[in-house]
Order: structure tokens, then sequence, then C-alpha cells
């Protein structure tokens, strides 16, 4: 009997300690990683540092034998989950128009209005090169990676939104990280009920497509003028 005991003490320290690990390596990469970018002044676009990092997570993945489900069943999960995504984001994008409209009205529809070529090529290429890199950052990646450290449930979620939202502090105003926190609570709830990258990806790009088209792309690229 004591030796079983002392086995399972063992067992837990081996745990704790692997817990520590995960939360410093998480505090490190989201946290500290981020902020020295920042500090060196958001130098030139983030988008290659992004894909690099997504691409070093998606090995990582593979190489611990995390598959994703086929495109079919994840495409029957998207029919699924696409009714609430689109009356959440139909809800999100009245009340951001209404506000944009009373408080700013010269950055309702800018984009579009001012740039269309630019706007349609934001439309067609931001969802490709940003949304899916930092979806698999930060939910596939974040919550494969991360649970020993933080569990399953809604302590794993704030993480995720905490890291989500605190990567945007590169854009200089505090209305994207604002944004970014929701956005990752989101995101992070959807990703957990789904485990669906493809449902995240999907319910990301028409958030951010719509702050670039509604007025908002300025606080997410460009930083406030």
């Amino acid at each position: 009997m004591a030796a079983i005991g002392l086995e399972q003490d063992l067992r837990l320290e081996r745990d704790r300690r692997r817990m520590t690990r995960r939360a410093v390596e998480f505090a490190v990469l989201y946290f500290g990683l981020v902020g020295g970018y920042a500090a060196l002044g958001s130098p030139g676009s983030p988008i290659p540092l992004l894909i690099v990092l997504s691409v070093a997570a998606h090995f990582w993945l593979r190489r611990q034998g995390v598959r994703a489900d086929g495109l079919r069943e994840q495409l029957r999960t998207l029919r699924a989950e696409l009714p609430s995504m689109l009356a959440l984001w139909i809800v999100a994008a009245i009340a951001i128009a209404l506000t944009l409209a009373v408080f700013s009205p010269e950055r309702l529809l800018s984009l579009p209005r001012t740039e269309p070529l630019l706007w349609a090529f934001v439309m067609v290429f931001y969802p490709l090169f940003s949304v899916y890199p930092q979806e698999l950052l930060f939910r596939k990646f974040l919550f494969q990676r991360y649970a020993p450290a933080f569990g399953s449930g809604w302590v794993l979620i704030a993480a995720n939104a905490a890291a989500f939202g605190f990567a945007h502090i590169i854009f200089g105003n505090w209305i994207a990280v604002a944004l970014t926190l929701v956005g990752g609570v989101l995101f992070g709830y959807r990703y957990r009920r789904t485990g669906s990258l493809l449902v995240v990806s999907v319910e990301h790009a028409l958030y951010g497509c719509l702050a670039f088209t509604i007025g908002l792309g300025g606080f997410l690229y460009h930083g406030a003028n």
C-alpha cells in the first residue's frame, strides 16, 4: 500500500511539473513573443511570422497524431452551426453599423467606398493567410498543447481569449484588443463545442471581413487613425 501511495504521489508531482512547464511555455509564446514584437514597434507585417508559427504548430500536431475530422464531417458540422453563427453575426453587424453611423459616420463602409479593389483583395486573401493560420495557432494548437495546464473547460477558453486579445496589441489601440478578446471567447467556445477548425475559421472570417467592410479595418491592421 505504501508503495502504491508513493507511486501516486510521484505521478501527481510529475503532472504538476508538466502543468507548470506548459503554463510557462504558454506565457512565453503567446505573451512574451508578442510583447517583444510590439516593443520593437511591430516592424513589418505580422503575417509572415504568423504563417511560420502556424506551420510549426501544424507539424507538432501531426507528430502528436492529432487528426481533424474529414471534410465531409466538418461540412456537416458547419451546416449545423451556421444558423446560430449567422444570427449572432447579423446582430453584431447591425450593432456595429449603428454605432459607427452615430459616432464615426466617416468610417462606415470606408474601405469598399474608397478602395474597392483593396477591399476585394482583403475579402479573398484575409481568410486564407490570416484567419486560418490564426485559428490553427490560437485554437487547435493551443487547445491541444495547453489543456494539461488549463483543463478543457472555461479556464482554457479564457486563456485562449486572453492570448488572442493580447496578440492584437501590435496594432497599437485598445479597440483591437477589446474586440478580439470578445472574439477569442466566442471562437474558443465554438471550437470547444465542435472541435472543427473549418467551423471556427469560417466564423472568424465572417467577423474579420465584417470589420474590414464596415469600417473597423483601421483598428485591426494599420492602427487607429
